[in-house]
This record gives structure tokens, sequence and C-alpha cells, in this order.
């Protein structure tokens, strides 16, 4: 790798990112992450989990413990955390290129993307219309606490509403999840929970109003009713993280089999619906295994 910044570069610190440099690390591959923020980032800010193997319940929780990670490979000298943002990625025969908002320029025998996806905001879908109101929260933020004996309306039925109530099976809450037709596969999981009333929709007006919120759903069949309400979470998805430089598919993802050589993509990157943190850990130690082996020497 002589001439390079690293053997690896690993864009993203999640989960994904976090578990594609201790793998290569433990192979002894001088590696750099960049990271626009901290370690475990998004990760930090999710209220509840569920399905995570060693018992993890809360994202700041394994956020710390990822943190922990990345600082015992610094001290074997074998990671580097690098504070940057990356914008655009590039693959060529002898090598992989980053290119840094701030005009620095890596390389490295390959790089794997696991820069995530982002949360959707209301102007983002089409059956939302929110425009005087704005931003709003998103579910997997929420605190079991925080919204306890409330009745809280949620746009939208994403995974993570399934997460959360089983994340939280004694909070007394209720929630009414407006949602449209193509989240329909998605409720099953839900269905069975008494403080969940689905309502599927066509179209949803929120606007402001001094008491909170006055949402109006219109239905599919025709017809619409109005009520108010306190708290609005929405529950709509993600968009991808795309970089420059990745080959997109029509729905924005980045399929890792028409990636340049060197581009390893992984975890919540490459689709919509493997979207869990234990499969971007094991896909981002699978993406990092994928130059080691390239790189070795098979005897004749």
């Amino acid at each position: 790798m002589s001439g390079h910044d690293a053997d690896l570069l690993v864009l993203g610190a999640g989960p994904a990112g976090v578990a594609a440099a201790v793998m290569a690390s433990s192979l002894h591959m001088k590696t750099v992450i960049v990271e626009t923020d901290e370690v475990g980032a998004k990760v930090r800010a999710i209220g509840a989990l569920e399905n995570v193997p060693g018992g993890w319940s809360t994202g700041p929780a394994l956020a710390e413990a990822l943190t922990a990670d990345i600082v015992r490979h610094q001290e074997l000298g074998r990671v580097t955390l690098l504070t940057g943002r990356a914008v655009r990625v590039a693959g060529y025969d002898d090598r992989a290129e980053v290119a840094l908002g701030d005009g620095r320029v890596l390389t490295a025998a390959a790089v794997v993307v696991a820069t995530g996806v982002t949360t959707l905001s209301p102007g983002d879908v089409d059956w939302i219309d929110a425009c005087e109101v704005g931003w709003l929260p998103p579910l997997w933020r929420a605190a079991a606490e925080d919204l306890r004996e409330r009745h809280v309306v949620v746009l939208g039925a994403d995974r993570p509403l399934g997460t959360w109530l089983r994340a939280h099976p004694g909070t007394k809450v209720h929630f009414s999840v407006l949602h449209p037709r193509s989240d329909s596969y998605k409720t099953d999981e839900v269905t069975a929970d008494e403080r969940v009333r689905l309502d599927l929709v066509e179209r949803v007006t929120v606007a402001r109003t001094p008491a909170g919120f006055r949402i109006t759903a219109h239905h599919p069949v025709g017809g619409s009713h109005t009520f108010t309400v306190d708290t609005v979470l929405t529950n709509i998805g993600a968009k991808p993280a795309a970089l420059e430089g990745l080959v997109t598919g029509p729905d924005g993802y980045c399929p890792p089999e028409v990636q340049h050589p060197r581009v390893l993509v992984a975890g919540d990157l490459k689709g919509a619906r493997m979207q869990r943190i234990a499969v971007a850990m094991g896909d981002g130690s699978r993406a990092s295994l994928a130059p080691y082996y390239q790189a070795q020497v098979v005897p004749g």
C-alpha cells in the first residue's frame, strides 16, 4: 500500500463504519475513518433499541460502546479517526480516492462507504402537507418518558414504530398512526398492540394551533376528518446519503455490485429493506474483508 494514506479508508463512523474499521484493524490494516460528527452520532440520538444483539436498549449506550471500540484500536496504532466531510469518492486501477470538503484528497487501496441514510422530512414526501409547520421530530428519537400517557399522532408506519413499541412494552401511550398504502406491508408487527390505531390515508395536512396541531386526514375512499393533538412525530423513512462518484439505482441507493471494485458500500446505504443495526455491523465487517483477501498472495 506504499504511497497511500491508508490500507483502507472508511467513510462514516456509525455501526457499519465502526465494524469495518475494527475488522480491518484486527487484520493489521492501517485504517482511516472519516466522520463529520462523532462516532455513533446518529445512533446516539435513537430513543429505543430492541433487536440489537448484546442487550443494548438505548442508542447512547451503543454509541458509547462503538466509541470505546475505536479508542481501543486507535491505541493499538492501526486506526486514525479524521474529522472531515467526504464529498466525492472514486476508484481507479491502482487506488481508491476520497475528496474532502476542505480540499484534501485521501488515497488507499480501497474505501468502504458507510455514510448511511438521513431522515426524511415531511417536505420529502408527497402525501404530507406541513409546509407551514416545517420540521417535525422523528419517532425514533423519542424517549418513553416524554410520551407517557399521551395521545401522539405518528405520520408514517415505518419500521421504527414496531421497534419503539417492543422496546417500551410497559409505556402507556396512544399512537394514531396515519400512513399511506405503501407502508401497509410494514404494519403487521404492530396491529396487535392495543396502543396503536392504524389509519390508512391518501393525504394528511398538518397545521399549528395555539394548543398544538390540527390534523386533517384525507381517506383513499373519499372524505376526511379533522382533529387536534399536542404531539406529532414523523416515521416516514429515510433517504440514502450517497456521495458523488457512487453509482445509484432508481431509488437513490447504491447497489454494491455496480460500484468500482475498490469502492465498497456497506450498511443502510445499500438498500431500504435491510436497514437494521445488526445487519449494518455484519455488512461493514464483510466489506473490509474483501480488500484484505484481494491483497493476499496465494502461492501457485
